[in-house]
Order: C-alpha cells, then sequence, then structure tokens
C-alpha cells in the first residue's frame, strides 16, 4: 500500500529460543545441537561434541558450516563420504540463498554471500543457479576420524519464525551405527 513502510527483514539473533534450550537439556544420550538459518551452532551437547567437534571456539564467518564448507573444504567435507559433497554443496547454497533472501543483502547471509562468491568458484557456480530451500536431510552418513562412518537420522525441530532449528542426530537401536554413538557419547572427547 502506499505511504506505509516495507516490513522489517527478520531479525538474526545468536541468541537460542529458550524452548528450545529446554529440549536440548533434555538430550543428554544422543548428539543435538541448536543452529541458525547461516548453518552456525549457537549450543550444542556433549554428545554432539563428541561427534562434531566443539562449535564453541569458532569466530566470525568462521561460525557459519555454510561458510566453512566453501572456504575449508579439506577440514569441513572430510565428515562426510566424498560421494555426498555435491548434494551437500547444493544444500548449503540452497538454504544459504533462502536466508539471504530473508534477511537482505546487509546482514550476516549478505556478508558471507560476497566472501564466498570471491573465494570460492564452486560456490560461485552454484549460487548462479539460484535454488532455494531449507531443509535437512533425514538420514546421513557422518564419518568419525576414529570409528569410521556412522549413519545417522536427522530430525530437525524449527522455532516458529523458522530462525532455529534443534537438530538432533540417532541411529536405529540395536545397529552398529548406534553402537559407535553410545560409544562416542560414553568416551566424550576423549580419544577412542
Amino acid at each position: 500500500m502506499s505511504g506505509h513502510s516495507a516490513p522489517d527483514r527478520a531479525v538474526f539473533t545468536d541468541y537460542v529460543h529458550p524452548g528450545m534450550l529446554r529440549v536440548l537439556d533434555r538430550l543428554d544420550d544422543t548428539p543435538a545441537f541448536v543452529v541458525s538459518v547461516l548453518d552456525e551452532v549457537l549450543v550444542q551437547n556433549d554428545a554432539a561434541r563428541a561427534l562434531l567437534g566443539d562449535a564453541s571456539a569458532l569466530e566470525g564467518l568462521d561460525r557459519s558450516g555454510i561458510y566453512r564448507w566453501f572456504v575449508y573444504p579439506d577440514e569441513e567435507r572430510r565428515r562426510y563420504p566424498e560421494s555426498a559433497h555435491a548434494r551437500h554443496s547444493r544444500v548449503h547454497v540452497a538454504s544459504l540463498r533462502a536466508a539471504y533472501g530473508a534477511l537482505g543483502d546487509a546482514s550476516r547471509a549478505g556478508e558471507i554471500v560476497r566472501e564466498l562468491l570471491a573465494r570460492s568458484p564452486e560456490f560461485a557456480e552454484l549460487w548462479a543457479v539460484h535454488e532455494v530451500r531449507r531443509r535437512f536431510e533425514l538420514h546421513k552418513v557422518l564419518i568419525h576420524p576414529e570409528l569410521g562412518e556412522i549413519e545417522v537420522d536427522c530430525q530437525a525441530l524449527f522455532t516458529e519464525d523458522e530462525s532455529q532449528a534443534l537438530v538432533v542426530l540417532t541411529a536405529a537401536p540395536g545397529s552398529e551405527a548406534a553402537s559407535k554413538l553410545e560409544l562416542i557419547r560414553v568416551l566424550g572427547t576423549q580419544r577412542v
């Protein structure tokens, strides 16, 4: 309508929704963490730290898993089988495009896009496709540095505004993957 200001863009915050924290606090037997729309781990439980590493020391753009995927591929991609890399690249770019659309060019999403366009030809090629998607894979294979491949199911619980997701990783009861997750949970960040 004429005479009215455009609505504000979605606001990005590192503040974790209290409801998400309450649910996360009850999940001590399986890896779980809360991520932002930029794939920044905002908080994680001990099992997630043991499986995926401690994200609390990351700062700046390095906090974004999307950013790290393209800027530090040797480090980030070793957690996934090589056969899944192209799919993960597409999903990361489509997810960042969704965040960019919601948050705008002047946001941290815009900053990540500009940096990745300048630093990663792979990202630039995928960005030009204009795919938009915000979803988590339901099943994935992770590679633990000492225990090898672990097949997990991935469930995501979104906040009402979809700015954050609680991600829970589980394995089928009685499976080899479930045994590996239990071993990781018990040992924590100690070496196996």
